[in-house]
């Protein structure tokens, strides 16, 4: 298994770097919308052809799944990739921070979060950064060249929590999570929300606090994708000492039912994540 997991790894890192380099020449928008109703960017489209050719090339990958398309794109092969191939992409007409989240599962998406071996995401900044996460190690690399350098090879949690950024209009938030951040705001945590989850969880790793994309008065489901954002992100922040949550559970106690179904999703510092989810309860 560590063999397959290390072939994906350096598979994303690869196309990373493909995708890191065209950036620039693929900011206009496509005519389709993905599944979840949202227009393409060129770059989007690229980032997800380019991994599903590479990830399904490799043997022992038995499906590619992505935010992008409406279901899987399916081969032999025991382990199963789903991929937010840009997330933020929005962000490219402003150059703001984007990413690429990944998560490899030992079941067939739609799969619940104990299905998930390894997840990882790749932060296109100022430098290309990868991390990863199998079992309890979190490892943090350079991409360059399309390879990958350690540079962190035990990525932990800082235990003081530092920023938070929370998504979503605020007078769509319900009144117990209103509440909620402003205990935050009164603990003086620095805000810290660029519109790209991948950007915005690194903040959290780099520096401790919490992120989250609440449920909404008009959508309690929230508005990130359980597979492909929520399930990834809460394995690698779980493994790095922190929480994950729902509002309710863990997210890698959900199981979609649809690759596509989304989820509110707050990750961070064990100790906000109670303080959410007890706030929260609360309000019931």
């Amino acid at each position: 298994m560590s063999d397959t997991i290390e072939a994906v790894f350096d598979t994303v890192a690869a196309v990373a770097g493909d995708v890191r380099s065209v950036l620039r020449s693929r900011r206009s928008y496509e005519a389709a919308e993905n599944p979840s109703g949202e227009q393409q960017l060129a770059a989007d489209v690229y980032a997800d052809e380019r991994l599903e050719e590479e990830l399904l090339d490799l043997p022992a990958v038995g499906s590619y799944a992505s935010e992008e398309r409406d279901g899987l794109c399916e081969d032999s092969g025991a382990y199963h990739v789903a991929c937010d191939p840009l997330d933020g992409s929005s962000n490219l007409q402003s150059n703001n921070g984007m990413g690429t989240i990944v998560g490899i599962y030992d079941e067939q998406p739609p799969a619940p979060g104990d299905a998930l071996v390894a997840a990882g995401y790749v932060l296109y900044g100022p430098i290309t950064t990868m991390v990863t996460a199998v079992g309890e190690t979190v490892t943090e690399f350079l991409v360059e060249d399309g390879t990958r350098e350690v540079l962190n090879e035990s990525v932990t949690l800082p235990a003081e929590p530092v920023t938070y950024g929370f998504g979503g209009r605020a007078p769509d938030w319900p009144e117990a999570f209103a509440t909620f951040v402003d205990a935050v705001e009164a603990d003086r945590l620095k805000l810290r929300y660029g519109g790209a989850m991948v950007a915005d969880v690194n903040q959290v790793m780099t520096y401790g606090g919490i992120f989250g994309y609440p449920m909404l008065a008009d959508r309690p489901e929230g508005k990130l994708r359980l597979q492909f954002e929520g399930h990834p992100m809460a394995y690698i922040v779980e493994a790095a000492g922190g929480a994950s949550s729902d509002g309710v559970q863990s997210l890698l106690g959900k199981t979609p039912t649809d690759i596509h179904e989304r989820s509110p999703v707050f990750v961070g510092n064990d100790a906000l994540i109670d303080d959410l989810e007890s706030t929260l309860a609360d309000a019931q």
